[in-house]
């Protein structure tokens, strides 16, 4: 995740499309994840928040 949100820009995610290549070859569809975190939202603790805030994901702000 960290490298996603760096690679697109400050606070910018990918889109459900974009799967990305992990250093080993295997394929991540980080799109989805993004967005199923999002749906989920209200079912992250505070710890999990408190990251994804970190890392510049504005829907995780209050």
């Amino acid at each position: 995740m960290p490298r996603a949100c760096t690679s697109h820009g400050e606070g910018a995610l990918p889109g459900r499309a974009v799967i990305e290549r992990l250093p080993d070859g295997a394929e991540h569809r980080t799109g989805i994840w993004t967005g199923n975190q999002k749906a989920r939202r209200d079912k992250l603790d505070a710890g999990q928040l408190a990251v994804l805030a970190e890392l510049g994901v504005e829907w995780t702000r209050p």
